[in-house]
């Protein structure tokens, strides 16, 4: 099997095959239009791959098959569903679809991997006339654009759903251990986390296997500290900066401290948040309103509440100049049409389909996940003022770097903690073996920012 340094150069080179064989965006590919505007796709299958939800898998089967009820009825054609299970499965299948081109004709892609996509050349751009088909640009909350592309006239993602971080936490919890205020630096937050541990309940929930959130933390902090990571200009990336150890020491020092259940060692975000919902954890930081529904029916329906996660990175009481006021990152899902489907314009009447009004409203009922069309997203807030820190964050979120190197960074900063779990979990984790994951992690996520464009 090819190793990803290969294939994302492969990728690249196919990608300019695919771009010279004149497979341009607004070419009238597959099922066209009829004079109603409607798209005929009698006797086609759309193929769309996403993220697999761990939380609602059950609740994710029941919405495929309904979108699959839905667009058959509008247009003829069966929509079929493949998901991948992490960053690297996500990774992979573009670089192997791209390689091949054939593969699914519609990508729901985490914002953060978009400019990976983009940098493929493989991905459908939107002119006006892509965007008129999903319903028009300005039907998007302006700021969640801001990765849809490296420029306006330069997108490939329409924005489907929002997801900003924040902090869930236990006010019966917090009450008990005589904390008032909710926690505004990591630093705060540890000692909060301190006070609110006792027997089986602990101040801190998160999982440290789970295959999407340990950068995040690490990428947090560290823009708040003023490293950016990746400096897209000068090409440099910056992991070995002082920020990123003390960002790794405060995350491992959780699980080195007590401040977590044992187990975390092994569990993924769904493990966190059942944890959180028991009355089992004071906090649940990086979470987002996908949590929402699993705290319903909980031991926790009454008690918790959403804040903002720490602004102010660890090891001071207030952000230094040129950090950033990085609540979240600018998080949720991008829709992207293949350049290689042969059913472009049945992929952007489902795109408007599942970006309309009625449907992300019932989104969000059904996963907790924030609207990204302006009526819905203003239908959603007036319904649901619990949600106030949710919408916060999501207007204090930053965006990851927009280069095509970006998924490999993420995946070197991710994989720091995998290197370093085995150790952590035995107590022999040093701040030696940190600085050689992250040496490793460095060289990886440059090679990856020099090879790309």
């Amino acid at each position: 099997m090819k190793s990803r340094r290969t294939l994302a150069l492969a990728a690249t080179t196919a990608a300019a095959a695919l771009t010279l064989a004149g497979c341009a965006g607004s070419a009238d590919a597959g099922a066209g239009a009829g004079a109603d505007g409607e798209v005929d796709g009698t006797g086609k299958t759309l193929t769309v791959m996403v993220a697999a939800n761990g939380l609602y898998p059950e609740e994710q089967k029941e919405w495929f098959q309904k979108v699959s009820d839905a667009f058959e009825e509008k247009t003829g054609a069966t929509v079929t569903f493949e998901t991948f299970a992490s960053a690297n499965d996500e990774l992979t299948k573009i670089q192997t679809s791209v390689l091949s081109g054939q593969g699914p004709d519609v990508y729901g892609l985490g914002t953060t991997f978009t400019p990976t996509a983009y940098a493929t050349g493989a991905f459908v751009k939107l002119t006006d006339a892509e965007w008129d088909k999903v319903g028009g640009r300005d039907r998007f909350v302006p700021s969640l654009l801001g990765i849809s592309g490296p420029s306006e006239e330069d997108e490939v993602g329409v924005p489907f759903a929002s997801r900003p971080f924040v902090m869930a936490y236990n006010k019966d919890l917090l009450a008990a251990a005589g904390i008032s205020e909710v926690p505004t630096t990591w630093d705060e937050l540890t000692e909060a986390a301190k006070k609110t541990t006792a027997g089986d309940v602990h101040g801190l929930a998160l999982g440290y296997a789970d295959n999407y959130d340990p950068w995040k933390f690490i990428w947090g902090m560290s823009v708040q500290a003023g490293n950016p990571l990746v400096d897209v200009d000068d090409k440099k990336v910056r992991l070995e900066d002082p920020t990123v150890t003390a960002a790794y020491e405060t995350y491992f020092g959780w699980y080195r401290d007590g401040l977590v259940d044992p187990a975390s060692i092994g569990w993924k975000n769904a493990q966190a948040v059942a944890a959180f919902a028991e009355g089992k954890a004071a906090f649940l930081p990086m979470t987002s309103a996908v949590s929402r529904a699993a705290f319903a029916d909980s031991a926790v329906s009454d008690s918790y509440a959403y804040a903002l996660l720490p602004t102010v990175p660890p090891g001071t009481a207030e952000r230094p100049s040129g950090g950033e006021d990085a609540a979240s990152i600018l998080s949720g899902d991008n829709l992207v049409v293949a350049q290689y489907s042969p059913n472009q314009d049945l992929a952007f009447a489902l795109i408007e389909m599942i970006t309309s009004t009625e449907w992300q409203v019932e989104y969000f009922d059904t996963f907790g996940e924030l609207p990204t069309g302006v009526e819905a997203a203003a239908e959603v807030q007036k319904a649901n003022p619990e949600l106030a820190a949710n919408v916060d964050a999501a207007a204090k979120s930053v965006a990851t770097p927009f280069t095509g190197a970006w998924g490999d960074t993420q995946l070197a900063l991710t994989n720091v903690v995998v290197q370093s779990l085995p150790a952590l979990q035995s107590g022999a984790l040093t701040a030696a073996d940190i600085e050689k994951a992250v040496a490793v992690a460095q060289s990886a996520a440059q090679s990856a920012l020099d090879k790309s464009k």
